[in-house]
């Protein structure tokens, strides 16, 4: 066997072997800084925005990509605040399903490329002050993950 062939084979091994993926930089401006790391061992996913500060406005643009490895016919989310290791804050809901279909991808099947760049809002006025990690996890309709990560915010914003 080629020596090239053995390198591969050990690189491809490695990353198997692998259990976490890269921390992104979501944004890093002045006082506010958010990264991010999938929590998924099987998948990692694309996220951006445009400007640090423009999560303190009402309305600001995000860019997110990922390849379905689940259907969504159903989608729920729930959000842990987590400070100094302890769940200070949860927040679930459900956003695709009967009634609830408040997403251009609800209703994607496994294998399709999920890409969306556009407004959000987040419907609160300031982003708490410090630094903490903001847990999020999607689940579908047969209660597997289609996405996760652990946002890391540190904010010395003064407002």
């Amino acid at each position: 066997m080629k020596t090239s062939n053995i390198l591969l084979i050990l690189v491809l091994l490695y990353i198997n072997a692998s259990t976490e993926w890269p921390t992104h930089t979501v944004c890093k401006e002045d006082n506010l800084e958010i990264h991010y790391k999938s929590c998924d061992p099987q998948q990692d996913f694309a996220f951006s925005i445009d400007h640090c500060s423009d999560i303190t406005t009402h309305t600001f643009n995000i860019r997110a990509a990922a390849v379905l490895r689940h259907s969504i016919k159903e989608l729920y989310v729930k959000l842990d605040m987590i400070i100094n290791g302890k769940t200070v804050l949860t927040y679930s809901e459900t956003l695709c399903g009967p009634g609830h279909s408040k997403l251009i991808f609800c209703g994607m099947k496994k294998g399709e490329h999920l890409y969306y760049e556009g407004p959000v809002t987040l419907g609160i006025k300031e982003i708490p002050q410090g630094d903490y990690i903001l847990s999020a996890k999607l689940t579908n309709q047969d209660h597997v993950t289609v996405a996760c990560a652990d946002f890391t915010v540190k904010n010395y914003l003064d407002y």
